[in-house]
Formats: structure tokens, C-alpha cells, sequence
């Protein structure tokens, strides 16, 4: 993935030139990260010939058609929500009584 980013990247920057070994390799060891030549190649190998947009708007439309799962509605998200505001609210209560019964300021604890 950091070679086809790294790709991406130097794409978006100079558009008429096609990225190199060399240049991949500078963009993705820049991040610190360690190259593999030989996945570069094979990157490179793959798209030689075929143009980027159309691989991207080829994979977006077959992504589209993948159920994605794991969607909240409104609802289940609301009532999360307000779970959330009703814990905090107990929290708070709780917080206040305590408050409220330290008369002696904690100096019960030498007796």
C-alpha cells in the first residue's frame, strides 16, 4: 500500500511524468520506511501502460457494490448518546454526595 500512496503521490505532483523505482523509493524511505525494490518493480510492472483514473474509477464502482456492514442508524446512535449523557449525570451525582458527606475534610482519616 505505502508503494501504490508513494505512487499516488508522485503522480499527483508531476502528472505528465511517470514515477520511477528511484522515485518511489525516495518518497517511501522518506517516511522511514524500509523499500523493497522488488515490490516496486512489480507495482510499476502492473500499471505500465494503463492509465491511473481509470484503475481508480474502476475500483471505486467494484467498491461500491461491497456491503460495508456495521452501519449505526440515527436512532441506535442517539440512544447511545444519550446513555452517555445519563452516565455522565449518575457520575455527576454521585460526585456531589461524596462531596457532601466529606464534613471533616478528609481529617477522619487520623482518627
Amino acid at each position: 500500500m505505502r508503494y501504490i500512496a508513494a505512487y499516488l503521490l508522485l503522480k499527483l505532483a508531476n502528472p505528465d511524468a511517470a514515477p520511477t523505482v528511484d522515485s518511489i523509493t525516495k518518497v517511501v524511505s522518506a517516511g522511514g520506511v524500509d523499500v523493497e525494490e522488488e515490490r516496486i518493480k512489480k507495482l510499476l510492472a502492473e500499471l505500465e501502460g494503463k492509465n491511473i483514473d481509470e484503475l481508480i474509477a474502476a475500483g471505486q464502482s467494484k467498491l461500491a457494490s461491497v456491503p460495508s456492514g456495521g452501519a449505526a442508524t440515527a436512532s441506535s446512535g442517539a440512544a447511545a448518546a444519550g446513555g452517555a449523557a445519563a452516565a455522565a449525570e449518575d457520575k455527576k451525582k454521585e460526585e456531589s454526595e461524596a462531596e457532601e458527606s466529606d464534613e471533616d475534610m478528609g481529617l477522619g482519616l487520623f482518627d
